[in-house]
């Protein structure tokens, strides 16, 4: 008679490859369930509340579907992916543990550690979607959205550059301006500054201007003085009103709350880099956005071996118990990531930072919870 497996001392090389399939499969189809179901939630709720906005403005319904809604479920799925990783994680998880399950994959000599790689596996696939997603597809996806929202729903969701704005038009000019209003694209306080090397060619300052309708990059000036140097010498001229060419739009100086959902990674980096060149310190919420996107992603991973951590051990009182511990985590993670965040855009904090405290915070609770859980 043939003698058992276990009884050479060999290990059972097939056991782990089907409970890495087993787990692996219930990851991963538990987890597209919550999305489908919290998408359709999501749809319905946003629906009702938008619906008389839509109506009212006479959206037709191609557009609130293959412009809108179409575009609006990977936006939505992409800021929750990590929330659905940890509740699938905990359900099916603790299935397996009120089953005891965990308690014979152990016993039959399969490693508590041995059981994360199938998760790590879920969990890695999940991030480098939501990281391609976010970074490339859900940006592109969201210019179509954006655009939607901003004719149909929120009219007035733009906000001004900061006052006192300072721009380097090209390495020979520069400008400054004292403040811009959204209301009717006029600027006040308004310098231009021409060089010749180093060396200071003209000033140009108005007390207003504004755009000249239906003439992009043509600007009235009021109340303005130009000054031209020549060595020691200087010439000046005023006047009340003057109409002249200027390289630069009104749009340079507004943008939309929602403008920088609408940016791909390297379309992001781009405007940055711009913004540097231009001497303008990018808005940090730009930044922020740039790091997230990567933070984001790697988010799943660290929810998910939370969500093992609570769901392997088995209690009385079922299945709720631990989602009530999981979501309650989950809910001390996102408020601590809006507070980091909050905290980089108008405190010290530096974005990158801001945005990886909350990380490496819950990496050291996950692994300090893995360490902890029974084995």
């Amino acid at each position: 008679m043939k003698p058992h497996p276990t009884e050479t001392g060999r290990s059972l090389d097939w056991r782990p490859k089907i409970l890495d399939r087993y787990i692996l499969r219930a990851y991963l189809s538990t987890f597209f369930f919550v999305c489908i179901i919290f998408s359709l939630i999501a749809i319905a709720v946003d629906f009702s509340e938008k619906l008389d906005d839509m109506l009212e403005r006479e959206a037709t319904w191609s557009e609130i579907i293959w412009d809108y809604y179409i575009n609006f479920v990977p936006y939505i799925n992409g800021l929750l992916w990590p929330l659905f990783a940890l509740i699938s994680v905990i359900f099916f998880t603790s299935r397996l543990a009120n089953r005891s399950e965990f308690i014979a994959m152990i016993g039959n000599g399969v490693n508590f550690y041995r059981l994360l790689v199938p998760y790590l596996v879920g969990g890695g696939i999940l991030s480098t979607l939501l990281w391609s997603a976010g970074n490339y597809w859900i940006p592109n996806g969201n210019k179509k959205r954006v655009r939607f929202e901003n004719t149909y729903i929120w009219k007035n969701n733009f906000e001004s550059r900061m006052d006192n704005i300072h721009m380097n038009l090209s390495t020979e000019e520069e400008i400054f301006l004292k403040n811009f209003s959204v209301v009717d694209s006029s600027g006040r306080g308004f310098t231009l500054v021409r060089y010749e090397g180093q060396k200071m060619k003209s000033k140009l300052s108005a007390v207003l201007i504004k755009p000249m309708p239906g003439q992009p990059g043509r600007w009235e000036l009021r109340n303005w003085e130009l000054r031209t140097f020549d060595g020691l010498d200087e010439r000046l001229q005023t006047g009340e009103r003057k109409d002249t060419a200027m390289g630069f739009l009104p749009q340079d100086f507004i943008r939309r709350d929602n403008l920088r959902e609408t940016m791909t990674s390297p379309e992001l980096r781009r405007f940055i880099e711009e913004e540097r060149r231009r001497g303008n310190n990018p808005a940090k919420e730009f930044e922020v956005e740039r790091f997230r996107r990567t933070s984001e992603a790697y988010s799943i991973l660290v929810l998910t071996l939370i969500g093992v951590a609570v769901a392997s051990r088995k209690v009385r009182g079922g299945i709720g118990i631990q989602l009530f511990i999981g979501v309650a985590l989950a809910g001390l993670y996102i408020v601590l990531t809006k507070f980091a965040a909050t905290f980089a855009i108008q405190g010290g904090l530096p974005p990158l930072l801001g945005v990886w405290v909350p990380n490496l915070f819950f990496t050291a609770i996950a692994l300090y919870m893995l360490y902890k859980a029974p084995k």
